[in-house]
């Protein structure tokens, strides 16, 4: 791809004034169509050290209205970055619709070998690199994201005279590190790394575009009508849904399950307090090996999930967990991919995270009350297996609950509330509607079992008439796993 490019294409600077002012009045013009359509748009620069990146995005932005863009540095390496998985990063850059953000370098960078030192990944974790990279511009393309991605190419002695000029200027020559001339003397190399880079990862949907860059001018007017040329293309055809996929006889897991295991008081005080100073040693060694864990609860309405959280976390360093409680979007959530509100909550080496309903009320809450299309409900199953699997490739544990009830159970502890004056703000209309489709929601359920349940993300069913006994075995569970995965 690289190597068959030649990147000394030239411009004269009469050319270059006269497309320059045209260009830049068709990007003004054209930021606007970008807001009214609630468009996002993603502009990622990649390149050679010394290709011109930082300019070039400058003169980009020039015409464009500051209050509806956003340029990020991405490149740097630091603690909040390292400590999370790689993608989390570029999950919180995303912009909400109709806003453009720019990236000075992008995830790709880290497929390359020098980068994956700097973030002390090995050779053999790369090959994940492209399955999660792939799999994270194929989820934002099919929500709507235009991702126009940039590599500006200039030849070896072209960068070897910049790093020249820039050391000579005392106030430049801080940019030119020692990793820079590396590269300019491994240029071929690297030029190989580059090209099965973009190779891996340009897609019908997100090519690759390449900029010849030897010439300042040249480039200049490439990229903005790159970036024309894309945009136009995505207002004239929209992203179409895809097919929806739907599945012939679910299995009806939860009707084979009896929910009615129990465990005797004298049995349930032992049980807590071991398994509770089990957690608390636990959390310890969680932060002591900076190993993060996510625990997701779902189940039905007053299945007994805040019980259980509290017992969870009562004997846990309150530093080092968070619980985040999931309810409708809010509207700079509903703005970006459903996924970006849980990824920014994802947390770091370390520390655990408990997600009180989660990411799977899109094929849940959002299927049955149909505030989704199916197509895009759908679609879900897979993004969501790629998340995980994203998090667990990381090092995460991912331990995700099912608290199950009879509807026998559920109406006594709705009129259990409903006449407590303490426990009655609990219950709400939205409960008693939820309750009205229990047979839609089992289906739902038991799909959502079939399609997400995997070896590195299983399902566990707690059984939860009891609520001693459903406490103990999340704890169990939890302490079990984290145990294996701590040794």
């Amino acid at each position: 791809m690289l190597s068959e490019v030649n990147p000394t294409k030239e411009m004269d600077g009469k050319e270059y004034k006269e497309t320059l002012y045209r260009l830049e009045d068709e990007l003004t013009d054209l930021q606007q169509k970008v807001i009214l359509a609630g468009l996002p748009v993603v502009i990622v620069f990649e390149g050679w050290s010394a290709s011109g990146k930082g300019t070039h995005i400058s003169r980009l932005v020039n015409p464009l209205d500051p209050r509806h863009f956003d340029v990020r540095t991405t490149g740097k390496m630091n603690e909040e970055k390292q400590m999370r998985p790689f993608l989390w990063s570029y999950w919180t850059y995303l912009p909400p619709k109709g806003q453009i953000v720019i990236l000075d370098k992008s995830w790709h960078r880290l497929i390359l070998p020098t980068v994956r030192g700097d973030w002390g990944l090995s050779n053999m974790e790369a090959h994940g690199f492209y399955f999660d990279v792939n799999a994270f511009e194929r989820q934002l393309a099919d929500d709507g994201y235009l991702i126009i991605k940039l590599f500006l190419h200039i030849s070896k002695g072209e960068q070897r005279r910049r790093f020249k000029a820039l050391e000579k200027d005392p106030t430049t020559a801080w940019r030119i590190q020692e990793h820079d001339w590396k590269q300019n003397e491994n240029y071929e190399q690297d030029l190989r790394q580059f090209e099965k880079m973009m190779r891996m990862t340009s897609t019908e949907a997100n090519p690759w575009h390449v900029i010849e860059s030897n010439d300042k001018r040249f480039a200049t007017c490439k990229i903005m009508r790159t970036i024309i040329e894309a945009i136009e293309s995505r207002l004239k055809t929209p992203v179409k849904p895809l097919k929806a996929d739907i599945p012939d006889n679910i299995p009806r897991f939860l009707r084979s399950v009896a929910p009615d295991e129990k465990i005797s008081h004298s049995e349930y005080k032992d049980a807590l307090e071991y398994y509770q100073e089990r957690m608390k040693k636990l959390g310890n060694k969680m932060f002591a090996k900076r190993r993060s864990a996510v625990v997701v609860y779902e189940g039905w309405d007053a299945a007994g999930k805040g019980g259980t959280i509290k017992r969870l976390t009562s004997e846990l360093d309150p530093r080092c967990y968070a619980v985040v409680p999931i309810a409708a979007p809010r509207p700079q959530e509903i703005l970006r991919h459903y996924l970006w509100r849980f990824m920014v909550k994802m947390p770091k080496d370390g520390h655990l995270t408990i997600f009180d309903r989660s990411w799977y009320g899109r094929v849940l809450i959002e299927r049955v009350d149909e505030l989704t299309p199916e197509p895009v409900w759908r679609r879900a199953y897979r993004e969501i297996n790629e998340m995980e699997q994203h998090l667990v490739g990381h090092g995460t544990v991912i331990l995700k609950f099912w608290m199950h009830i009879d509807k026998d159970e559920q109406m006594c502890r709705f009129e259990s509330r409903q006449s407590d004056p303490l426990k009655r703000h609990k219950l709400t209309e939205e409960d008693w509607r939820n309750r009205e489709k229990w047979d839609l929601y089992e289906e739902a359920v038991d799909e959502m079992l079939l399609r997400t349940h995997t070896s590195h993300a299983p399902w566990i069913i707690v059984e939860s008439n009891s609520k001693k006994y459903a406490r103990i075995k999340v704890l169990q569970t939890v302490t079990d796993a984290l145990d294996d995965a701590l040794r």
